[in-house]
C-alpha cells in the first residue's frame, strides 16, 4: 500500500473547522501548543497554510524544536497592524494569562484545525513506522 496516496502536501480546503471568516483581507493572531504545554504564538495573513506548515515541521524554528502542532486559539483581524499589535500584546502576558485565554475559548486544549487536513503528521509517521516493521 502506498501512503504516499494519502500524503497532504497542501493545505486541503475543508468545510470543517475552516470558516468563511478566513477569507483574504483577514490576519489571524494564534497561539500554537504541543502536548505538554509548549506554547507559541504567531501573526500570518494565511492561518490554514501557517498552521500546516508548523505541523509539518516546514520549517526550523521553535515551533519545531518543540513539536508545537497543535493550533489551541486564534483571532481573525481586518487590518495587519492590529495582528502585530496583539500578537506583541500576547507574548508580553505571563503563562498563566495566556492559559487562561486559551481555556476560556477551549478548554479541553482541542486542535482547532484537526478537520483542515487530510492527515495528520503523527498518523501518517505512525502508519509508516507499522510498514517497516
Amino acid at each position: 500500500m502506498d501512503l504516499h496516496l494519502f500524503f497532504a502536501s497542501q493545505p486541503v480546503n475543508s468545510s470543517f473547522g475552516y470558516h468563511a471568516a478566513m477569507h483574504e483581507g483577514s490576519y489571524f493572531t494564534y497561539i500554537m501548543a504541543s502536548r505538554s504545554r509548549t506554547l507559541y504564538i504567531g501573526m500570518t495573513r494565511d492561518l490554514q497554510k501557517r498552521v500546516f506548515e508548523h505541523k509539518w515541521k516546514e520549517r526550523d524554528g521553535f515551533t519545531a524544536r518543540y513539536n508545537c502542532d497543535r493550533l489551541v486559539w486564534f483571532e481573525r483581524f481586518q487590518y495587519v497592524q492590529s495582528a502585530i499589535a496583539r500578537e506583541k500584546e500576547l507574548k508580553g502576558w505571563s503563562r498563566a494569562k495566556k492559559i487562561a485565554l486559551i481555556e476560556s475559548a477551549n478548554a479541553a486544549w482541542m486542535d482547532l484545525s484537526r478537520e483542515w487536513y487530510d492527515v495528520e503528521p503523527a498518523d501518517y509517521r505512525r502508519a509508516l513506522d507499522r510498514m517497516d516493521t
